[in-house]
């Protein structure tokens, strides 16, 4: 199930699903990975990146009837996890919501503390919360996409293809609008629970599956053959030791989530828009380039099964990725361009090692991902050639990777992880290891 929340002083969301007046939260930076290990989430994990079926939602009640009670908890659980101050400590016989409109697809509450509860900071005592549903049944499509290509229409805008992402000015562009989006501050639970709660929660879910064809279940079996509780361990070791600042991600910044707008094409700035918000949270800076940078060697166009095409080698070599780290250094970090040729090449090369070992928590979520969708997801699509081609060996190279230190090593990570593509996944091509 969908949620999206935004403040309560508005009356309607943004068009494009913008996560408004979210003004308000602590604007202190939050842990990095070094400095503290999360628990995973008591929540279930969000849906991420319009991949698969959105969960069917209950009848909408009445506008002046309360929601029911299966709906008021999840949506108390969800505003005690991600709203910080006093919704922390909100017990639910004190937490107060009433429906603002129903529908057939989606809903909308309005979630509120008490007025007897004293607020603790700066964080909002309304918000509205967007569940959102089913209503299309076409393969890869909600209702949220229909809604997202109508406005689109209206902007005369196109979604970006793969191999644009690539294009030097395109590349430098989003860069500055990753710094921008991480610059926002948002009143939201600032602890970065989002990453490692969800690929535990996906981990635990992975080794209780059970499938009946007899070649899901080998491909399961040869999977689960890899320790993965010893990978994810050691991938959090890995992590815990790179620094990386906790700050407001997109987490699914991938070609189809850019907007490259009609009549602004030989622009210099300002083309772009990054759009489906929905499942942000605060993260760390490392996942959500690191995963920009996976997206690169994907295709999702392909236009027969498995409905992708992967190419290892687009991969951004060391050159390409210190373009897009210098261009969003520039963007976040107001004294950045004032910085000495040399200081700023220590930060970019720092950033190359922490990016590139956080785009190992990128194969390893999606490769948890795609098995719990081969099971549970109607759409029709390749989950386990991926699993089986590609997010196999992507995994399978996670504790070897792992001990990779050295800039040098780090800049070339994503064509070593991938190693073990198989040429026999369609569309996909065999990168060999750098040697």
């Amino acid at each position: 199930m969908k949620t999206k929340f935004c403040n309560g002083g508005e009356a309607e969301p943004s068009p494009l699903g913008l996560l408004l007046s979210c003004g308000g939260g602590s604007a202190a930076p939050a842990p990095g990975l070094g400095q503290q290990r999360d628990a995973a989430s008591d929540l279930e994990p969000k849906q991420l990146g319009g991949r698969q079926p959105p969960l069917a939602l209950p009848p909408p009640p009445p506008a002046d009837e309360p929601p029911e009670p299966r709906t008021r908890h999840r949506a108390y659980l969800w505003c005690k996890e991600f709203l910080p101050g006093a919704w922390r400590g909100l017990r639910e016989d004190q937490f107060h919501i009433s429906v603002i409109r129903g529908g057939l697809s989606n809903m909308l509450f309005q979630c509120s503390l008490p007025d007897t509860m004293a607020a603790i900071g700066d964080e909002p005592r309304k918000v509205l919360l967007r569940l959102y549903g089913p209503i299309l049944k076409m393969r890869s499509c909600n209702k949220e996409e229909s809604e997202q290509a109508q406005k689109e229409n209206e902007f005369q805008s196109r979604r970006l293809d793969t191999e644009e992402l690539s294009l030097s000015d395109i590349s430098a562009e989003i860069a500055e609008k990753m710094a921008t989006f991480h610059g926002m501050k948002m009143p939201f639970n600032k602890e970065p629970k989002w990453l490692f709660g969800t690929m535990e929660k996906y981990l635990n879910q992975v080794v209780r599956i059970k499938f009946t064809g007899e070649s899901k279940v080998k491909q399961l079996h040869k999977f689960l053959s890899y320790n993965l509780p010893l990978e994810l361990e050691n991938l959090r070791s890995l992590l815990e030791s790179t620094p990386s600042p906790v700050v407001f991600c997109h987490n699914d910044c991938q070609e189809g989530n850019i907007l490259l707008l009609d009549g602004r094409e030989n622009s210099e700035k300002q083309r772009l828009m990054l759009i489906d918000f929905e499942y942000s949270s605060y993260n760390y800076r490392g996942f959500d380039i690191g995963n920009h940078f996976c997206e690169w060697m994907y295709d999702y166009s392909y236009e027969t099964y498995p409905f992708f095409k992967a190419n290892m080698l687009k991969y951004p070599n060391r050159k390409q990725q210190l373009h897009f780290i210098s261009n969003y250094l520039a963007a976040f970090q107001n004294e950045f361009e004032n910085l000495s040729n040399e200081d700023k090449s220590v930060i970019e090369e720092e950033m190359l090692i922490e990016v590139n070992r956080f785009a190992l928590a990128s194969h390893f979520f999606w490769g948890l991902w795609s098995i719990v969708q081969a099971k549970i997801s109607s759409i029709e699509f390749g989950y386990m050639v991926q699993m089986s081609d590609a997010q196999v060996g992507r995994l399978h190279m996670t504790y070897a990777s792992c001990c990779l230190r050295s800039k040098d090593d780090c800049s070339s990570l994503g064509p070593v992880i991938l190693c073990h593509a198989d040429e026999s996944h369609p569309g996909g091509s065999l990168a060999v290891p750098s040697s």
